[in-house]
């Protein structure tokens, strides 16, 4: 039991009992906790997830022009394998792409400096997560 657990550290007493039990050694499962708790072989149990605390507000909707504008990105591949990414910002209201930005590398600064360009009187921005994708060949291949 013991060289099981040493080659395989992650596994637990009952995935060990199944490994002993293809070698031809059976053995209780109550027994096999027992010994292997005894021996100190316990996996260490992970934790959980952080949750969001506190309720959230939804969000209010945008009734006017120029009140919330959201920033995303895309991101796809070219044929060859490369990657592009594409920098869309979008009035909430009307639904208006107010800015686009194509390349193979955007940068932090770059987002900020067409962000601030096209920025002008509004009330909120709004950035979403990244949305990646993949299209399909444009032609036969």
């Amino acid at each position: 039991m013991q060289e099981i657990a040493a080659v395989r550290r992650r596994f637990g007493y009952r995935r060990i009992g199944l490994l002993l039990e293809r070698r031809g050694m059976l053995m209780n499962p109550k027994k096999l906790y027992r010994l292997s708790r005894d021996e100190g072989l316990s996996v260490r149990r992970r934790r959980g997830r952080k949750r969001a605390r506190g309720t959230r507000t939804p969000m209010p909707l945008a009734i006017m022009p120029n009140q919330r504008w959201s920033l995303d990105f895309v991101a796809d591949t070219f044929g060859a394998s490369r990657k592009f990414r594409i920098l869309a910002v979008i009035d909430d209201c009307c639904r208006e792409n107010l800015c686009l930005v194509a390349d193979t590398s955007i940068s932090g600064a770059r987002v900020a400096a067409n962000w601030m360009r096209w920025s002008g009187p509004m009330e909120s921005r709004l950035a979403s997560s990244v949305t990646m994708g993949r299209s399909s060949p444009a032609g036969p291949s």
